[in-house]
C-alpha cells in the first residue's frame, strides 16, 4: 500500500462516518434521544422511557461490537476504552463534572450539536466553550492538572479491562466464547428491559432512536476498526487506524472532537491537519440534525433569555469539555462507545455522569425553590 492509498483510505473513513452521523443527527431528533433528557425525565416524573431507549441503544450497541469481536472482525483491546490501565478516578472525577455540566448547559455534548444544526444559538456557544476547555484538557493547561493529579490514580491489568478478557484470563479460545455469552447476557438484558415496557415497544419513535444510535455506534467501530485498520502503516510501518486522532480504533463520541474540529478550523492551511473521524462525526450529526429541521420547518434561531442564563451555559459547557476529556468519553464515548466493549472504566464513567446529572437537576431544583 501506497501513502495516496493511505490518504484514499482515510477519506473513505472519514465519509463514510459522516453518512453514518448524518443519519443519527436525523435518527435522534426525531426521537428526541437525549441522555440529560432521560435522566431528567425520572427525577422529575418517575418516566423511564426515554432511559429505556438509551439502555436499548446500549443494548444493541454490546450486542453489535461483541459480535463483531466474535467474528474477528474488530478488536475491541485495542480502543481506548479497553487499555491495561484503569483511570478509575480519571473516570470518576470527569464523569461527575460531565453530567453537572450538561444540566447547566441544557444537555450534553450531542444535544449541543443537534440543537446547533437545529439554530439555537446558545449550543453554538456551548460547542465553543465546549471545544476550548475540552483542548485545553487534552494539550493545555488542564491537561498538565489532570495528568498530575487524577491520571495518576489508576490499576494496571494485565489482559486488558474489559469483561471479555478479565474473565478468559488470557485464554484465547475461551476469549471469543466469553464475547458472545457476555454480549448476548447483558446487550440482551438492557434491550429485554427496554423492551418490556409496552409503552416503549408501541412507540416507533423509541424503537428508531435505539436502533439507530445502537447501529451507528456498532458501525462506526466496523468503519474505524476493520475497513480502516492497517496492520502496518507504510509510513511507519507500524499497525495503526487510518484517520483516527487517537491513533486506535475508535468510534462514536463528541468531546474531545469538538477540540479537534476548532483545531482543524484554526491551523487550516497546515497541511498535517485533516478531517478525521471524529471530527467527520460532528459535522454529519450537526449536518443530519440541520436537514431534519429544515425539512420539518422546526428550525428556529434562539438565544440566551439572560445574565443567569447565559452563565450557567458558558460553566456547563466548561465542565463538559474538562470533564469529557478527563472521564475518555461522555454520554456517547463512554456511554455507549466505551460501554459497548464491556470495560470497567466506561461503567463507573457511565454511573459518575448519571450521578453528576442527577445532582445538577437537584441543584436546579433547589435554586428555583429559592426564588420562590
Amino acid at each position: 500500500m501506497t501513502d495516496a492509498d493511505v490518504v484514499s483510505l482515510q477519506h473513505t473513513v472519514a465519509w463514510a462516518t459522516f453518512a453514518i452521523a448524518f443519519v443519527l443527527g436525523i435518527a435522534m431528533s426525531r426521537s428526541n434521544f437525549c441522555t440529560m433528557g432521560a435522566v431528567a425525565d425520572i427525577v422529575n416524573m418517575g418516566d423511564w422511557t426515554r432511559m429505556r431507549m438509551w439502555l436499548a441503544a446500549i443494548g444493541l450497541a454490546v450486542l453489535g461490537t461483541q459480535g463483531l469481536a466474535w467474528a474477528g472482525l474488530i478488536d475491541p483491546g485495542k480502543s481506548i476504552y479497553a487499555g491495561p490501565r484503569l483511570l478509575w478516578l480519571s473516570n470518576l472525577v470527569g464523569g461527575a463534572l460531565f453530567g453537572f455540566g450538561m444540566v447547566l448547559a441544557s444537555g450534553c455534548g450531542t444535544k449541543t450539536l443537534l440543537r446547533a444544526g437545529a439554530g439555537n444559538l446558545k449550543s453554538l456557544v456551548v460547542f465553543v466553550v465546549m471545544g476550548l476547555f475540552a483542548y485545553m484538557t487534552l494539550r493545555g493547561l488542564f491537561a498538565v492538572l489532570r495528568a498530575g493529579t487524577v491520571d495518576r490514580v489508576a490499576v494496571e491489568l494485565a489482559g486488558g479491562q474489559d469483561l471479555p478478557r478479565l474473565l478468559a484470563g488470557g485464554d484465547a479460545a475461551l476469549l471469543g466464547t466469553m464475547r458472545l455469552v457476555l454480549g448476548v447476557l447483558i446487550g440482551g438484558g438492557l434491550l429485554a428491559f427496554a423492551l418490556v415496557s409496552r409503552e416503549f415497544r408501541h412507540d416507533r419513535g423509541n424503537l428508531l432512536g435505539a436502533l439507530a444510535v445502537g447501529a451507528g455506534i456498532v458501525a462506526v467501530w466496523y468503519v474505524s476498526g476493520h475497513v480502516g485498520h492497517l496492520a502496518e502503516d507504510p509510513r511507519t510501518l507500524e499497525e495503526t487506524f487510518v484517520g483516527t486522532n487517537s491513533g486506535r480504533m475508535e468510534s462514536l463520541s463528541y468531546v474531545a472532537p469538538t477540540a479537534y474540529a476548532l483545531e482543524l478550523l484554526m491551523f487550516w492551511s497546515d497541511a498535517s491537519k485533516s478531517v478525521s473521524l471524529g471530527i467527520a462525526s460532528v459535522l454529519g450529526l450537526v449536518g443530519g440534525s440541520a436537514a431534519y429541521a429544515l425539512a420539518t420547518r422546526s428550525f428556529r434561531w434562539e438565544g440566551f433569555q439572560g445574565p443567569e442564563d447565559t452563565a450557567n451555559h458558558l460553566v456547563g459547557g466548561a465542565l463538559m469539555g474538562v470533564g469529557g476529556v478527563t472521564a475518555l468519553g461522555c454520554t456517547i464515548g463512554q456511554g455507549l462507545s466505551g460501554m459497548s466493549t464491556l470495560a470497567l472504566g466506561s461503567a463507573v464513567a457511565l454511573a459518575s455522569i448519571v450521578a453528576g446529572g442527577w445532582a445538577g437537576l437537584r441543584y436546579q431544583i433547589w435554586r428555583i425553590e429559592r426564588m420562590i
